[in-house]
């Protein structure tokens, strides 16, 4: 069993390290945003931090869409069913391009939102331009990440890997020439970040479509010999899929983005620090979602090959690997929180709060590692409507009530006195992740043994 366990685990981590340096990197994009706006002042940062809280909605929520892609080709290919992938990608990139238009429209229409905030002019207009800029790059977005589903189910991670590498290259570079206005061109502030970041993800697109038309990799599968028009029998069966998956992305992103937005009524340096602390949060989480997005090739591909028991233990495999990393995690937050603070800022007010909510963040790293890995093993399975249940209940049953109770203290609530701001808030995103860890384990259980034929007790 040991010996079985090393094999799986080994076999996992070849599919998940380039994801997990990709995802990094791509992360890495709006950790460079916030962190090289924060050395310029306050304000630009706060516009930063609020503009990325609207644009990450909706990126999530078209990143959960085009997920639909990783089930259907893993599946395809356990199945030795090569022939029918060209087909699937030509309706998977009409997907992506009109949901990325799709996506592109409601990001400009959202920012009006801004105008209900209680913010400063100056700052809602910084942050109403970051949105309009930085839309420029959705359909890209979804495009690649329909590309990015195809290449991980057929065990090419390294393009995702060098490809999002290059990419936050030349986000650092154009933050770097736009925000500060190096070399002769205009100091931008946020609008720079927003420009790279837009750019930057048509950039990556193109270095996808290259990667693909050169490998000898995708010879069997390219998807491009030929034109297609939309069929939408294809594109209906993907959005079935892929629509329970987008709404779960987008409970469990807008909850953490309402906080950041519902906090901005407590000034820039709640503000700063709320987003910097979900900022380096989301960068450790790439690495159970990197675990899960592999977990769901490789679940995918054994039940495609009719091998239920193998699909079984691919899945705990997984999921024991993202508990592990969680406590190790948890531990160098804890313990680093202040260095971590100070990375990304030289305000002292706003590196306090940071280290403060950096330890609410070391508590729910095993709840966020259990969901993760479990919903991606269930993906694997072809379920996406439970987990989308699940989620929305935690998130906006538990984890935003318990928010908005403490975070804003209404004057009929006993406790507590006075309004716990940001910390109240993250209090609330603890109780929802730990609920959504909790009822997801117990799903994938039942939903394993289901498989292969085993009343789930």
């Amino acid at each position: 069993m040991k010996h079985q366990i090393r094999s799986e685990f080994s076999a996992l981590w070849q599919l998940a390290w380039p994801v997990l340096v990709g995802q990094i990197a791509t992360v890495g994009m709006g950790v460079a945003d916030v962190a090289m706006t924060g050395h310029l002042n306050a304000e630009e940062l706060a516009a930063v931090s609020l503009g990325t809280s609207v644009w990450t909605i909706v990126l999530v929520t078209v990143m959960g869409l085009m997920m639909a892609v990783n089930t259907v080709i893993a599946h395809e290919t356990g199945a030795g069913r090569e022939d029918r992938i060209p087909h699937q990608m030509r309706q998977a990139m009409w997907l992506g391009l009109g949901g990325g238009l799709l996506a592109c429209l409601l990001l400009n229409a959202s920012t009006f939102v801004f105008d209900h905030l209680s913010l400063d002019a100056p700052v809602a207009e910084k942050a109403k331009q970051f949105v309009h800029l930085i839309s420029i790059g959705m359909p890209a977005f979804a495009m690649y990440r329909a590309l990015y589903g195809y290449t991980t189910s057929l065990n090419q991670t390294k393009p995702v890997m060098v490809i999002a590498l290059l990419g936050l290259a030349y986000n650092v570079l154009i933050n770097w020439l736009f925000i500060y206005g190096h070399f002769g061109f205009p100091a931008l502030g946020a609008s720079g970040c927003a420009l790279a970041t837009g750019s930057g993800l048509w950039l990556m697109l193109g270095a996808m479509l290259y990667w693909i038309r050169r490998s000898e990799a995708y010879q069997r599968t390219y998807p491009f010999a030929q034109a297609e028009a939309p069929h939408w029998p294809e594109i209906r069966s993907m959005l079935k899929l892929g629509l329970p998956i987008s709404v779960t992305y987008f409970a469990e992103v807008s909850a953490f983005c309402a906080v950041g937005l519902l906090i901005a009524r407590f000034g820039v340096v709640e503000v700063a620090a709320n987003q910097i602390a979900l900022n380096f949060s989301s960068l450790v989480f790439m690495v159970p979602l990197s675990i899960g997005i592999a977990l769901t090739t490789r679940v995918g591909q054994a039940l495609g090959e009719g091998d239920a028991e193998r699909a079984r233990f691919v899945s705990w495999v997984g999921v024991a690997a993202g508990l592990v990393f969680a406590v190790f995690s948890a531990t160098l937050i804890t313990v680093f929180r202040h260095v971590i603070a100070a990375a990304y800022t030289s305000d002292p007010a706003v590196q306090q709060l940071t280290a403060t909510l950096l330890l609410f963040a070391a508590v729910f790293q095993l709840s966020d590692a259990a969901q993760v890995t479990t919903s991606c093993a269930v993906r694997g399975y072809k379920i996406t409507r439970t987990p989308m249940l699940i989620h929305l209940t935690a998130f906006y049953g538990i984890a935003l009530p318990v928010g908005c109770l403490l975070g804003l203290a209404p004057d009929w609530m006993p406790w507590p006195a006075s309004p716990m701001a940001s910390q109240g808030f993250w209090v609330g995103l603890v109780s929802g992740l730990t609920v959504a860890g909790a009822l997801l384990l117990r799903f994938l259980h039942r939903v394993s043994l289901r498989a292969l034929g085993t009343p789930a007790h």
